[in-house]
This record gives C-alpha cells, sequence and structure tokens, in this order.
C-alpha cells in the first residue's frame, strides 16, 4: 500500500514542481528568489533544527543523520522510508498606506532514504530550492506626465539530491549531499506614460544550473544511561552557479497589448549572454540534549556572508548584501511512546522558533524573519510511518522605508512512510 502510494505522490510532485507559484513576495525579486525551506515538516515544527536524527525520519539539512534510518538492533532489515511534504501559506502583505491578503499551497520535498546496513545509509530526493513570483507597481510624476513602471517576475530553481551518512566510530557520523540546482528565472519591466501612445518593455530570462555540496559531522555521545547529547557542524560549500541568458526589449500599445517593435538584445557584444555567480558557503553549529523516544531541546546558529554576492544580469540597484545569520531553539516531547492504552500518549508534541537575517539590505533596512512554531507528529497504527501536522506564524521584512512587511500563517502536512522496501522474499 505503501508503495502505491509513493507512486502517486511521484506522479504528482513530476508536474507540481513545475507548476506551482512557489512565493508573492516582493522580497523573491532579489538575488535568486526567495530562498524554500530545506527540512522536512518535522524539523520545520522544531524551529527548523537539524540536529536531532532518529531511525524512522529523514531529515533534509543533515546528511549524517542517514546513517541512523533502519530499525535499531536488527542490522539486516532494510527500512526505507518515503516522506513528502505540503504547505499552505496565507500571507498579508503589508505597506505604510495599504494591505493586501493572498495565498499559496506548495509542495516542498519529495524525498527517500534507507538503510544499508549497520551505520549507513542513503538517500536522495527532489525539492524546490528557490522561488521567484512578484508583481511590484510604481508611479512617478515625469516632465511628460505620469509614469507608471510594473515589475514581475516568475520562476526559480530546483534542486535534486543524493545523500550518504556513515557512522565510521561509536556516536560519531559523517555525512555529504550533492545537490543539482535548476531551473528558469523570468522578469520584466513594463513602462507607460500617460498621454504617450505606446509603451515600453524590457524583458530578460535566466536559465540557471550548478552544483553545491552539504557536508556535517555528528557526535552524539551517552551522557546517561537515558540521556543523549546530541552535537553537529554542517558546511553548505559554495554554490557555483552558471545562467545562460537572453533578453528584448520593445513597444507596445498599452490599449490591446499588441507587440509594436521587438529586438533581442545582442547579450554576446556586451559580455552577458552567459554570466556566473557564487553562493557564499555557510556554516552552522547545533546542540542538543534528550532522552530517546521521550523529549528533546536544541539550538542551532548559521553565519553565511553574502557580501560578495552580484547578479550582472539580474542584478537590482537598490540592494546591497551582508552577513547572514539564523537562530533556532526547539524540541518535542512524547507522553509515552510505546503506549497500548492511549493514543494520544503516542502522539509526539513539537514546538520552537528562530530568528533569521536574510543578509539583504534593501533602501538600507536589514531584511528579517522571525516565525514561532508548533505541531504534531501523528502515529499510523502500529507501524513507524506518521503523519506530520505543522503551523507557523511569523513575519518578514518591514513597512518602513517605502518596503513590504509579510506576515503569515503556514499550515504543513508531511508523511514518514516507512516500508521493508528490500526484504527478500521467502515463498516465491
Amino acid at each position: 500500500m505503501i508503495k502505491k502510494i509513493l507512486i502517486a505522490i511521484v506522479c504528482i510532485a513530476s508536474v507540481s514542481m513545475y507548476a506551482q507559484e512557489g512565493s508573492v513576495s516582493p522580497y523573491s525579486y532579489f538575488g535568486i528568489g526567495e530562498l524554500r525551506t530545506t527540512s522536512t515538516v518535522e524539523n520545520q515544527m522544531m524551529g527548523g533544527l537539524g540536529v536531532y536524527a532518529d531511525s524512522i525520519h529523514v531529515n533534509l539539512k543533515n546528511p549524517a543523520a542517514y546513517s541512523k534510518l533502519g530499525l535499531s538492533g536488527n542490522d539486516k532489515v532494510g527500512l526505507t522510508t518515503y516522506t513528502a511534504g505540503i504547505s499552505h501559506n496565507r500571507i498579508t502583505l503589508s505597506s505604510f498606506t495599504e494591505e493586501e491578503e493572498t495565498a499559496l499551497t506548495n509542495l516542498d520535498y519529495l524525498a527517500l532514504g534507507f538503510s544499508l546496513g549497520k551505520g549507513l545509509g542513503i538517500g536522495f530526493g527532489l525539492m524546490p530550492h528557490s522561488s521567484v513570483g512578484y508583481n511590484i507597481e510604481q508611479g512617478t510624476t515625469g516632465s511628460q506626465g505620469a509614469v507608471s513602471n510594473v515589475y514581475s517576475g516568475e520562476g526559480g530553481l530546483n534542486k535534486v539530491y543524493f545523500s550518504v551518512g556513515y557512522e565510521f566510530m561509536k556516536d560519531l557520523s559523517f555525512g555529504a549531499t550533492a545537490n543539482f540546482n535548476f531551473g528558469t528565472i523570468n522578469s520584466s519591466r513594463v513602462q507607460s506614460t500617460e498621454g504617450i501612445q505606446f509603451g515600453t518593455f524590457d524583458r530578460r530570462e535566466s536559465k540557471i544550473n550548478g552544483i553545491d555540496f552539504n557536508l556535517a559531522v555528528n557526535y552524539t555521545p551517552k551522557v546517561t544511561k537515558k540521556h543523549t547529547l546530541y552535537t553537529s557542524l554542517r558546511v553548505k560549500t559554495q554554490g557555483n552557479l552558471t545562467s545562460s541568458n537572453s533578453q528584448e526589449i520593445g513597444s507596445f500599445s498599452p490599449d490591446n497589448g499588441i507587440n509594436i517593435e521587438l529586438i533581442d538584445v545582442d547579450l554576446d557584444a556586451q559580455g552577458l549572454r552567459n554570466t556566473e555567480f557564487k553562493i557564499a558557503p555557510a556554516t552552522t553549529l547545533g546542540v542538543g540534549f534528550g532522552e530517546e523516544k521521550k523529549w528533546f531541546l536544541g539550538a542551532e546558529y548559521s553565519i553565511q556572508s553574502l557580501d560578495s554576492f552580484s547578479n550582472d544580469f539580474l542584478g537590482a540597484t537598490n540592494v546591497t548584501y551582508g552577513d547572514a545569520s539564523a537562530f533556532s531553539f526547539g524540541g518535542f516531547y512524547i507522553p509515552e511512546y510505546s503506549s497500548f492504552t492511549s493514543y494520544l500518549k503516542r502522539v509526539t508534541y513539537r514546538a520552537g522558533l528562530r530568528a533569521d537575517n536574510s543578509g539583504m539590505i534593501v533602501n538600507n533596512k536589514e531584511i528579517k524573519d522571525f516565525g514561532i512554531t508548533f505541531g504534531l507528529g501523528l502515529p499510523l497504527g502500529r507501524s513507524f510511518s506518521n503523519i506530520n501536522l505543522g503551523f507557523e506564524l511569523g513575519k518578514r521584512g518591514t513597512s518602513t522605508a517605502n518596503l513590504i512587511e509579510e506576515n503569515y500563517f503556514k499550515i504543513n502536512i508531511g508523511l514518514s512512510l516507512n516500508d521493508l522496501w528490500f526484504q527478500k522474499r521467502k515463498i516465491n
């Protein structure tokens, strides 16, 4: 049954990864768009922590966690974990004078992970990496009358990944993930002037691809008979992205939208047909403490220097970049993991918070993001599978300095399904 569910999810994902509108944020105008979540619902609801690992959940943030996958105490059982997550996000966009509400529903990830024996696990999957989706109208008064500029963009990057984790010493694990990023970003600027017969447009397209790697080391010693110390060091290597670009400019009739003139810009002469840009490395330190299958508390801190980032083709003029950072705190509690009398005692209760500094400085204002998370892990019968529900309240940006403040409420649903995919048949 689980395999049939997986096939259905793959079919849906193959369409929706490309069809979905992943962002409505005006801040997706900058860089490569709005960066999407890189963790499962279980981790998101603990403030986005990646330091914790167990045997029945895939950890998308921490490749060393794959070493924990499988059934404890049975090295020969090939337990496979399939996981998928969707989110519904209700967003209120507020300026100093106006307010608008909108909503998005997206597929966030689709992944598999399984054990290859004691201390060795691998995984692979597909997920969005960034999303672009904005429509900004700016009005000014020129010498010839009122001028309207409309900036719009769509697209983004997806990524496929392959991970491996191995426990090469007791309590000490190493993991690595290779990510291949790919996608297309389209942007346009349309200008019209009151009293002028024709308007002008500038349309640009970038087809982007590139690779980066995630490296992780976990150390999880027992400090008492029941309690474990969780520590992790994770490094996301420099992302080297290449972009194949095209641009067309021209004029159009504002009355019917028909193009009057269309010119393909010679980007080769400007050295902009193929461009490169680099995403700086990021480092994350995590620490936690808890009792297995009972409770856990942890915290993480990440830092990334973005001051050298630039995109010569799609670059914006009113943004600079500095140091990005993120702080997460959260945990979970299970009243009684193996209770036979009460389903609610077997539920996992999760909560957390996060505070992110994006590293973007727009109109001399740092763009920050703060969220409070909470959720439930609901067991499916007596199996190792579960449905994870999550909720997040947050705020990003500011309504000062002619910017937009985003207040959002996000609902997450994640499936973590476990099956003996590689179990050998005993009877033909």
